[in-house]
């Protein structure tokens, strides 16, 4: 049995490589503890390396006793071959799917919990506020604990708000927006403190910027940020160049997560290899640093119960896993997370967009003209090759960008059906639906640059200024 396995390695998830690697080694050493004979040890050594190996291919990564496959290898999508998978990290994402990733296994893999009916009929309930349409349309599908925070909710007890923004360009773009545009709502109907975290550190770290361009590009991102309309009395936003090092419970926290996350544990999560300067496996500490109230003591009073709400898209999920397991071992309360899905680049939902490709997206600082060009020159388009064929097949909304893109920003639940049933049909062509996302995006993005023009720097150093904010605590 050990020379030959009769299972085909190559059918396994990592996870179940990883166990049998461990499965194997644990009976490597119960043949050397009970003094087996020398060619069954040695039948069973050749077996775990063989196993090792096929850990190592699948994974790209050493077998390490203890540390499950980090949460950056392949999704498995049923197949073996390379171009069928889903890869998802912090900082890419890649599918060969048109529909994009596939989110029902992204849960299972990731390990968090579906955003069902019964938990969006709570959160309409506890707030008394239609659910937004990011729930709605599942745009936010994921969670972790987000029933704990609905319980303290209800039993009078506060919480807040953390999400944030690496701002590696000046300008942003409307993919950007979703977090902040769901964050808002979120603390328009709960009433909670909001801090943003601007991680122009990070950018430093990763790419080729100076600290000075990074803190430049935060304060810009910061204006974006604003004129998303979020109340100064009730959000804080703060660049790490900046804030590190003025308020001692931050950087005590960062210190505490840093000692109990070992170094393989980093490798492990986030890939980072030997050659990754310190500054990069340091880190995901100062991420997680404002899940924790005791960061903040000029909000919460120097309080280190107030339990976190994080929404984010859900390729940012490794960072607070490694957070929430830490949690309690630092004598802190674990963070909550909302999920939301990746925003597709203008060419399809295989990648994420890049703020350096300026036609992989619509930017918040584009005039009428380029929307309107971008989307009619770049949208990729779920219709048929001809005008024929369209009416007489139908187009897919499940891969189309424009339809796609509709499901973020058309308010109307009803307007959306209709055009979904009428380009399935047929009945509408794809120039016609390209045409509604132009009209709907223009005036959204006309309406977020006059807001921007209001938002001058002094405007954002009162934002930035650290600083009591409208609640008790």
């Amino acid at each position: 049995m050990a020379d030959s396995p009769n299972c085909d390695l190559k059918s396994l998830s990592p996870l179940q490589l990883f166990e049998k690697v461990t499965e194997q080694g644990e009976k490597v050493r119960a043949l050397k503890a009970g003094k087996a004979p020398k060619d069954e040890i040695d039948a069973a050594v050749r077996m775990l390396l063989s196993l090792k190996l096929s850990y190592k291919t699948t994974t790209g990564q050493d077998y390490q006793a203890g540390l499950p496959p980090r949460d950056l290898v392949l999704i498995n999508n049923g197949t073996t071959k390379e171009e069928d998978e889903d890869f998802v990290d912090p900082w890419t994402v890649q599918t060969s799917n048109a529909k994009g990733v596939d989110y029902d296994k992204l849960i299972v893999r990731f390990g968090s919990s579906k955003i069902d009916t019964d938990l969006i009929n709570r959160i309409e309930r506890a707030t008394g506020q239609k659910p937004h349409r990011f729930l709605r349309r599942g745009t936010f599908f994921s969670h972790r604990d987000m029933d704990q925070i609905l319980d303290a909710y209800e039993n009078k007890k506060s919480f807040y708000l953390y999400t944030g923004r690496g701002p590696s360009s000046q300008a942003m773009h409307v993919g950007h927006l979703i977090p902040f545009i769901f964050t808002k709502w979120l603390q328009e109907v709960f009433d909670v403190p909001l801090v943003i975290q601007l991680t122009d550190d990070e950018k430093y770290l990763w790419k080729d910027l100076t600290t000075e361009k990074a803190y430049e590009y935060a304060k810009e991102n910061a204006k974006d940020i604003i004129a998303c309309g979020f109340d100064i009395n009730k959000t804080f936003i703060f660049s790490d160049l900046d804030y590190l090092g003025t308020v001692t419970g931050f950087y005590r926290n960062i210190v505490k997560v840093q000692k109990h996350v070992t170094f393989n544990q980093v490798k492990g999560i986030f890939g980072f290899t030997d050659s990754d300067c310190i500054g990069k496996i340091s880190f995901p500490a100062i991420q997680a640093a404002p899940s924790f109230s005791s960061s903040f003591p000029q909000i919460f009073n120097g309080k280190e119960n107030i339990q976190c709400l994080i929404p984010c898209a859900i390729d940012q999920d490794p960072y607070f896993r490694m957070t929430r397991d830490v949690a309690p071992r630092i004598g802190q309360p674990k963070p909550a997370l909302l999920h939301s899905v990746f925003f597709p680049a203008l060419q399809g939902a295989q990648t994420k967009m890049s703020a350096s490709d300026p036609n992989s997206s619509i930017f918040l600082t584009d005039t009428p003209k380029q929307i309107k060009t971008k989307i009619n020159k770049h949208a990729f388009s779920g219709g048929r090759d001809t005008i024929e064929e369209h009416r007489k097949y139908g187009g897919n909304c499940d891969v189309d960008v424009s339809f796609m893109y509709l499901t973020f920003f058309l308010e109307d639940d009803d307007r959306l059906e209709q055009l979904k049933q009428a380009y399935t049909s047929g009945e509408l062509l794809t120039g016609e639906l390209k045409k509604v996302l132009i009209e709907t995006l223009q005036p959204l993005i006309a309406a977020h640059q006059e807001r921007r023009k209001q938002v001058t720097d002094e405007v954002v150093k009162q934002f930035m200024t650290p600083r009591k904010l409208a609640f008790e605590f």
